[in-house]
Parts: C-alpha cells; sequence; structure tokens
C-alpha cells in the first residue's frame, strides 16, 4: 500500500465555508462569525479552543472568502522581528479598516510573551492587520489585555460526534487516497470516541489504521480501533478523557505525598505532549490548596517553576517540573488557607453586605471624621509586640473563627500566637 505524502486532515482541510464543519453557534446562518466572514466586516478576533476544532482552518477559509492577503506565524518559532517584517510590509498599504485589510494569523499565540503580543498592538489598533489569533488556552489569562481589549473572542467548542461522522464521510468522498482503498466502515464508536471532539485526531486515527492493515477490504471496527491505539500516546488526549484521568492522578500522588506516582504521572503528560505552562500551573494552585502554610516556600516554588517554564520549554522543562513536583509531593501538607476562604465565601453569602466598623473606615473628609470615621481605630504598631486588641469585622459576626489552622508544625505555632493574641474571642 502506497503510503501518502501528507497526513489526510491536511489534504482534506476545507478551503471555503460550504466545506467547512462544525461550531454551528459561530459558523450557522445564524452564527454571528458566519455573517461577519459573509458581509467582509470582520475586525480583529481571537479563536479559543481545543485542538483539532478548526481554529487554523477558519482563520484560511477566512482569507479567502474576503479575497485579503493572508500573513502566518506560529508563535512556537516566531518573534517580534518576524513581527515587524510582516507589518513593514503592510503598513503602507492601508492606516484605515477596509475591506482588503491584511489578514495576519498567529498560531497559539499564547505561547508569546508581553513583549511579543506589545507589538501588535499598534498595528491592531490603526488596522494595518486585521489579526486573528488562534490559542487553546483561556485568553483571559493568555492574551495581555491590552491586545485582548482590541480583538472579538471566539470560542470553539468540541466537535460533536455527528460532527465527526459528517468529517470521515467527507474524507472519504474527496480523498483520491482513500477512494483507492476499499474501506467498510462497520462500526464507529471507537473512532469518535478516541477522536475526544478532535477533526485532526479523527483523521489521523483513521488514515492509521487503515496503514495498518493489508488485507483487503479495510474494515473498521471498534475491536480493531481499539487495538490499533493500545499503548500509543495517541491515547493520551490533551483535551478528552485520558487528560483529565491523568492530570487527576498527578494531583492526588503530589496531595498524597507520593513522589514516585506524581513523577510516574507527570512523565505520561511529557510523553503524551501536554503543554507544559498547564502542569506548571497546576503545581501552583496545589502549592496554595493542599500545602500552603504549611510550608509556604511550595508557593514560591511552585511559581519560580511556572516562570522557568515560560522561558526555557520542552525537553528542559521536565526537569524543573520534576523538582517542583517531588518538592511539593514531600511538603508538609495543609488546606486550611482553601477552607478558609471557601468559609469566608460561604459567610459572606449568608450575612450580606455587612457594615463596615466606624473604627475600620476611611476618613477623607471633615464630615466623615464628625460622623465617627476611623475615630476609635488603634494603630497596632504603637502598642507592645505590635498587636492591639481590638474588632476587625462586621458586629454580626464579631468572633466567627474563619481560619483553622492544620495540624503541622508551622501552624501549631501560628495557633499558640493567635491563641495568646485573641484569648477567647476565636475558637483556637
Amino acid at each position: 500500500m502506497q503510503i501518502p505524502q501528507s497526513p489526510l486532515a491536511e489534504r482534506v482541510r476545507p478551503k471555503d465555508l460550504a466545506g467547512y464543519i462544525g461550531q454551528e453557534h459561530l459558523m450557522g446562518d445564524a452564527g454571528v462569525l458566519y455573517k461577519q466572514i459573509e458581509a467582509n466586516l470582520l475586525s480583529s478576533i481571537i479563536l479559543w479552543g481545543p485542538p483539532g476544532t478548526g481554529k487554523t482552518t477558519l482563520a484560511q477559509i477566512i482569507a479567502t472568502e474576503t479575497q485579503r492577503p493572508f500573513y502566518k506565524l506560529s508563535a512556537i518559532n516566531s518573534g517580534v522581528k518576524d513581527i515587524r517584517n510582516i507589518l513593514e510590509k503592510v503598513r503602507n498599504q492601508t492606516g484605515f479598516f477596509n475591506q482588503s485589510t491584511p489578514i495576519l494569523f498567529i498560531d497559539e499565540i499564547h505561547r508569546f510573551n508581553k513583549s511579543q503580543q506589545d507589538s501588535l498592538l499598534e498595528a491592531v489598533e490603526k488596522a494595518w492587520i486585521t489579526l486573528i489569533g488562534a490559542t487553546t488556552e483561556n485568553p483571559s489569562f493568555e492574551v495581555n489585555n491590552a491586545l485582548l481589549s482590541r480583538c472579538q473572542v471566539f470560542s470553539l467548542k468540541p466537535l460533536t460526534s455527528n460532527d465527526l461522522m459528517k468529517i470521515i464521510k467527507r474524507a472519504l468522498k474527496i480523498d483520491q487516497w482513500l477512494q483507492q482503498q476499499d474501506i467498510i466502515l462497520k462500526e464507529t464508536s471507537a473512532l469518535i470516541h478516541y477522536a475526544g471532539g478532535d477533526a485532526r485526531k479523527v483523521l489521523n486515527l483513521l488514515e492509521q489504521i487503515i496503514l495498518q492493515q493489508s488485507a483487503s477490504p479495510v474494515i473498521i471496527t471498534d475491536e480493531i480501533v481499539k487495538e490499533s491505539v493500545k499503548n500509543n500516546t495517541f491515547l493520551y488526549d490533551k483535551k478528552g478523557e485520558m487528560h483529565y484521568d491523568i492530570i487527576s492522578a498527578f494531583i492526588k500522588s503530589v496531595r498524597g505525598s507520593d513522589p514516585n506516582a506524581a513523577v510516574y504521572w507527570l512523565a505520561r503528560m511529557i510523553e503524551g505532549g501536554e503543554d507544559p505552562v498547564f502542569i506548571a500551573r497546576r503545581l501552583i494552585i496545589l502549592a496554595s490548596e493542599d500545602i500552603g502554610l504549611a510550608n509556604p516556600n511550595a508557593l514560591l516554588i511552585a511559581n519560580a517553576a511556572f516562570e522557568a517554564v515560560q522561558k526555557i520549554g520542552w525537553p528542559e522543562a521536565r526537569i524543573t517540573l520534576a523538582q517542583a513536583t517531588i518538592y511539593l509531593a514531600t511538603a508538609p501538607k495543609s488546606n486550611s488557607a482553601y477552607k478558609a476562604i471557601n468559609e469566608a465565601q460561604k459567610l459572606v453569602r449568608e450575612t450580606g453586605n455587612l457594615p463596615v466598623p466606624l473604627a475600620l473606615r476611611n476618613a477623607p473628609t471633615k464630615l466623615m471624621k464628625e460622623q465617627g470615621y476611623g475615630q476609635d481605630y488603634q494603630y497596632a504598631h504603637n502598642f507592645q509586640g505590635n498587636f492591639i486588641k481590638m474588632n476587625f469585622m462586621p458586629e454580626k459576626i464579631a468572633s466567627h473563627t474563619i481560619y483553622h489552622p492544620s495540624n503541622n508544625v508551622k501552624e501549631h505555632k501560628v495557633k499558640e500566637d493567635l491563641k495568646n493574641k485573641w484569648g477567647d474571642k476565636y475558637d483556637y
């Protein structure tokens, strides 16, 4: 069997709106993005969604349908110089938004650092380009606010089973190589399941199974699909069930103080091609939620790992992640901060907007001072040990204990200190 020179997903990539499948909320007849494309009134946008949901395809279709010049960069291997080279080409072509403004598509825009993203601001502001950024990460966290405020964000969803079946049938119909094979789709449940809403994955898996079969006809069954993906990193779906199962095992292993299991699950994620920034972000959350005040340095270590991973990327980031993982797994554990903020939010919802005690209120005007604002406030640094016992809570909940120190060496000392200072005011 002759092996195709390019992947199936690339060979059957839609080139126009008629071939685009999925994202009905955006691309259906009533979809806001569909209407903007048809009217050629598209402003700069961010396409946010899981892998294989059509972000790159959509950007290329937009350029084709609107007949605009199209420039493409990948944030993985591009920098400020590449951006400036493109902007130099287009800046004199247009000074305001019009229907021929060139499109600059930046894949994985979340991988650009602040200075790289900032280099786009003037071009977007002055409409030298229409920016289309694609990202698998939440733009609220990964795209600078200044750039984000100049773009519309469109959220793409994992493709449905119906979408994936349409994509498979379309591929079988239009791809010349597939037409040369005798293919029988007997069962498709496993094929759809392992794709996890990812068009690229379902097509690549289909092609992989066909290439593995020597007999004719090629019969696709659930059992054959399962056998094909067994012991294959394909099983690690970065946006599917396996992704969530493994990150869950990783988190629980760190929380359970098992560095061996934690590093094993870390390795599974690394081998599966997980985004290192995603792993580093989970370590930061773990450091506060599960270690917290038992070892405050854990948060510093996790945050340092996060910054290091952003700077160095794969493959060296694996060492940094392993170091942080082992440190957190072997650290003493406390979830007292996590429980305290949960308790505080619950209390706020139950008691509403209780008034701030007069002594704690700001008193910038004469009238406020006359009304007693700040009058009885006692400055802690004027007293022995920099402490004075006074009420800092709304009167209605004046003695409500929110923070309960956990059972560890560091918080034992904290609890003793609080008890000495507050006596029986709080439950220490």
